[in-house]
């Protein structure tokens, strides 16, 4: 029996959804909800969706069993505790939420109504990251690591890019799920961060879509480094920018005790993994399948109905908030931070998962 999904949010992010969850045979896109409900009723057509209206009435519909929450990340929490108290298991997009107390909140609650709650980023599940994190053991025990992601910043192509650059926003609550996510699955939970950073600029302005030319300010910072130190042994140096008019995204470097692996962008589904070991190079291939953003739902809902754990799991999400808390608790007191909570990596995909076929 398929999986009834409702969609919250509408906006940008939300073609890219739609078009992989009404692709998906084990799930069926039952509405969509958004607080503009013109923008809800468009989406609905353009997908061939039978019901749009507001959150309020998608959350009164019985067959809608999870919840996917596409709303700013402001709201995240607020959205997904409603769905939550619905009885519905929830989808949030990244970050889970803005802070860990009501974050934590959210999860003990959905424990207590025997829901579920996962969260982005799902392009770890990608054939390319599964297929690289396979490969690791060839360079033996991961020792250090390197995360790059430099960028002018999104509002030269996002047609509504404030939030971007407010709180929730910045690369690093916006961008950092990706690769924090990534060196969790490779080194295991964090236990220390050390972070400094700043704003390159006051004001940003729109350069693209029916607003552009406007001007607006920016409230966090805009260039994050911060020093990771893993639980299990081993660091990272992570640098992520909205400054830099050099663009060098999708860099991360793993050294072991016998070689180095350079991963797949984080912020993408597929990629060839480069092993360096004994002076020689080896490309590994992605194998596997070739879902995008959704996957992370369907996975939920496999999961769901198996019953056993999803992946893309909420304490994950959550982890990986209590790191970038403590990366901006660093940058302020001038010291670093411990982290209090602990989570394992998820488990990898079977080779032969294939979100095209039908399952339940």
């Amino acid at each position: 029996m398929t999986v009834g999904v409702g969609v919250v949010g509408a906006g940008f992010i939300s073609d890219t959804y739609l078009e992989n969850l009404t692709a998906f045979p084990d799930l069926r896109v039952v509405g969509i909800a958004d607080l503009d409900l013109s923008r809800a009723r468009g989406q609905a057509a353009k997908y061939g969706v039978p019901w749009s209206g507001s959150m309020a009435d998608l959350l009164a519909l019985p067959d809608v069993e999870i919840v996917v929450n596409l709303t700013v990340p402001a709201v995240h929490v607020e959205v997904s505790l409603a769905a939550v108290e619905a009885g519905k298991h929830v989808w949030t997009e990244k970050p889970i939420g803005v802070d860990r107390q009501t974050v934590r909140k959210l999860l003990d609650r959905a424990r207590e109504k025997g829901v579920r709650v996962a969260g982005a980023p799902d392009t770890l599940l990608g054939a390319g990251h599964q297929t690289a994190l396979r490969a690791l053991d060839r360079i033996g025990v991961p020792v250090a690591a390197l995360a790059l992601f430099q960028t002018p910043g999104p509002e030269s192509w996002h047609p509504a890019p404030e939030f971007l650059f407010q709180a929730g926003g910045g690369p690093l609550l916006d961008i950092g799920p990706y690769y924090l996510t990534q060196l969790v699955q490779v080194f295991g939970a964090v236990r220390k961060v050390t972070g400094v950073g700043g704003k390159g600029r006051e004001t940003r302005v729109i350069g693209a879509g029916p607003r552009a030319g406007v001007e607006f300010p920016v409230t966090v910072p805009t260039t994050v480094s911060a020093l990771i130190e893993f639980a299990r042994g081993g660091c990272a140096q992570v640098l992520l920018s909205f400054d830099s008019a050099l663009r060098r995204t999708g860099v991360v470097e793993v050294s072991g005790s016998l070689g180095t692996a350079v991963l797949p962008d984080p912020n993408r589904f597929d990629g060839s993994a480069v092993v360096h070991v004994g002076g020689e190079s080896e490309e590994v291939a992605a194998v596997g399948h070739s879902g995008s953003r959704g996957t992370g739902v369907l996975d939920l809902a496999r999961s769901v109905r198996a019953g056993v754990g999803e992946r893309a799991s909420g304490e994950m999400a959550y982890h990986v908030l209590d790191v970038m808390v403590a990366v901006e608790e660093s940058m302020e007191l001038g010291v670093g931070v411990e982290v209090g909570s602990r989570v394992e990596p998820g488990e990898l995909l079977p080779v032969e998962w294939d979100p095209f076929s039908r399952t339940l």
